[in-house]
């Protein structure tokens, strides 16, 4: 692993990201795992290159939307294969967007709430 000097402003952000860099390294040991009992021992640089250049958009062709994936390399579906996971397929009209509910407007009070009438505090001042 490479290192350099991170800089961070306060104590959260620093365990912020030691955190995630121990998930990544939790994660990368997990796929290493799955792959060698599958048989299969990734290059790392290599699958992470692949993995980079997966995407999924949104496009819109002759008025209907689509959700396109880009090609993924052998390694990369038999990375998600070993990890039993599914690729999306390839492209897909996704379904309608649901109707918003009616709008029914309650108002809501503004200002300060109102003092209730059966409250039996009163101000230690007023005594």
């Amino acid at each position: 692993m490479r290192t350099r000097p991170i800089f961070h402003s306060s104590d959260a952000a620093i365990r912020g990201h030691v955190f995630c860099s121990f998930l990544a390294l939790a994660m990368q040991k997990h796929l290493d795992d799955l792959s060698r009992e599958a048989g299969a021992t990734p290059e790392w640089k290599d699958l992470l290159r692949d993995l980079d250049q997966l995407q999924h958009v949104r496009l819109a062709y002759r008025g209907a939307d689509w959700l396109v994936r880009t090609y993924a390399t052998p390694n990369v579906a038999a990375l998600f294969r070993h990890a039993h996971i599914a690729l999306p397929p390839r492209a897909k009209q996704p379904a309608p967007p649901k109707a918003a509910p009616s709008s029914i407007s309650i108002r809501k009070r503004r200002g300060r709430p109102k003092r209730s009438a059966t409250s039996s505090r009163i101000s230690p001042q007023l005594k």
